[in-house]
């Protein structure tokens, strides 16, 4: 049986509800998490370093492990990949939740992101390979839509159940909706497989992504803290640098003709100059976006004393651009090209960065914090949409599904490095999350170093991206953000063109 499943039939409404559900999951505890790091830091006596490894252990594995998660469903089935996916994420959350100090719930965090990556990709593949064709942009469009809806609500969510029950239930709220989500999905969603995927899985890709990142990031992490063993410092850099060369020497051994085509990264994708420019934007500008949501949320609690549930809720005009001009921004793009709309949305979002460091003691929301938010707001809702469009577009197109899982992986790899990296170079080590003072200075000092960021990704952007990128577009570099584009990462496109099989 192919695709065949109608948007508006109940068979629809329950695959749409699964989807939304699951992939809602891993969005909201990539973001709301934040809220409730003051917490955690005081319960466990955490560093600075403990609260980014907190954020940082989740998109370390989900970042290295996403391009894999997506290739065992095409081979295994997507529908059962989603499953287990959701099943890893709701222990992995048990865990979190029962955490009784902090490594145990760095590891936790680390065990979630394994769990994101297997579902996370599942999600919009399912939709596209058991919808009707005609339907397709619809449904997509729908996910899209509610999943903009689930980040709106997420961070008031996060923030009432940090005031009201503790900061646990952030992650221990996964639990029911873990089990609505495999009870719609076992029940109502075809299982559906890539007839054409075979080979070996890139296994030795995937670690030596993920180990490339550790290491880095450790070292990023760790050699600002006083005390810290300078030795393991550079060994945890050297290994990293080491892991990342091996990669792009098996990568691009693999990749080449005559040897297996399962490459987890196929180098031929970036033959184009213009998807290899615009990933650098992405890295840049997605870098500079992770750092502000890291430290707004506590600085907002830190220095200007703001409840859990005000400061999850302070960047909600962001989400709400987003939600309401992101398609029209896309249009804008494939109208005039999307060199204008990328340059001026991250200018424009470099002026709500340094609008940012106006926050101190006592800092009003309304003459302070909202205008900040709707100016970044408003300079993500004009670059990020086309900034996805442009990933399609600049790729060949049967790399469809590929450039736009690298895309994904970039801008999670930008902030993973970037969270690991920046804090601590403004001076956010030890506890400098306790005292107020000490906090704002540092800051201000990394929101103006994301705002310089955001200046040389607008640079580069408007030196690198062609107009006519969008002009000339395959059919699947239509933006998929045709309602809301996540701020986390761009979106993944799964492969429009790879023939399926459904079994029920």
């Amino acid at each position: 049986m192919t695709a065949s499943i109608r948007l508006s039939s109940a068979s629809g409404r329950w695959v749409l509800l699964a989807t939304v559900l699951g992939s809602g999951m891993a969005m909201l505890d990539a973001t709301v998490v934040n809220v409730a790091l003051p917490r955690i830091g005081d319960e466990f006596g955490a560093s600075m370093a403990g609260l980014q490894w907190t954020v940082n252990a989740y998109t370390l594995t989900l970042a290295g492990l996403i391009l894999l998660g997506g290739s065992l469903g095409d081979r295994f089935g997507r529908r059962k990949i989603f499953v287990i996916g959701v099943v890893w994420f709701a222990v992995a959350s048990a865990l979190c939740g029962a955490a009784q100090d902090v490594s145990m719930l760095i590891a936790a965090r680390a065990l979630q992101g394994v769990g994101g990556a297997l579902l996370t990709p599942g999600s919009l593949a399912i939709i596209q390979a058991s919808f009707r064709p005609e339907d397709r942009a619809r449904a997509v469009g729908a996910w899209s839509g509610l999943g903009g809806v689930a980040g709106a609500i997420g961070p008031f969510l996060g923030g009432w159940l940090v005031e009201a029950a503790g900061w646990r239930w952030v992650f221990l709220l996964n639990i029911p909706l873990a089990v609505v989500v495999i009870a719609v999905t076992v029940r109502h969603v075809p299982e559906t497989y890539d007839s054409q995927t075979h080979g070996k899985f890139d296994v030795r890709g995937a670690a030596l992504a993920a180990l490339c990142l550790a290491g880095i990031t450790y070292a990023l992490t760790m050699a600002p803290e006083k005390d810290t063993n300078l030795a393991l410092v550079w060994g945890s850099a050297i290994a990293g640098v080491g892991a990342g060369a091996w990669f792009v020497f098996t990568e691009r051994r693999r990749s080449r003709p005559g040897h297996d085509p399962s490459a987890m990264l196929p180098v031929d994708v970036f033959a184009s100059k213009q998807f290899t420019a615009i990933n650098v934007v992405t890295f840049v500008m997605y870098g500079a976006m992770s750092v502000v949501f890291f430290l707004l949320v506590l600085t907002l609690q830190v220095v200007a004393g703001f409840k859990p549930i005000a400061a999850g809720t302070a960047m909600l005009p962001v989400t709400v651009l987003m939600l309401l001009f992101s398609a029209r921004s896309g249009a804008l793009a494939q109208r005039i090209g999307p060199r204008l709309p990328i340059t001026l949305g991250v200018l424009l979002a470099a002026g709500g960065m340094l609008l940012m460091t106006r926050i101190s003691t006592h800092t009003d929301y309304v003459t302070v914090v909202l205008p900040a938010a709707l100016v970044f707001g408003a300079g993500l809702t004009l670059a990020v949409a086309p900034l996805t469009a442009t990933v399609l577009a600049t790729a060949d197109e049967r790399h469809a599904g590929v450039a736009s899982g690298v895309n994904n992986a970039v801008a999670r790899a930008a902030g993973l490095l970037a969270v690991a990296a920046i804090p601590p170079l403004a001076g956010l080590t030890g506890a400098a999350y306790t005292n107020p003072g000490d906090f704002q200075h540092g800051f201000r000092m990394a929101l103006l170093v994301c705002a310089v960021l955001m200046v040389a990704a607008a640079v580069l952007a408007f030196t690198t991206v062609r107009n006519d990128a969008l002009r000339t577009a395959p059919p699947s570099a239509e933006p998929e953000c045709r309602i809301n584009c996540p701020v986390a990462a761009p979106p993944l496109e799964p492969a429009h063109n790879a023939p399926t099989e459904s079994e029920q």
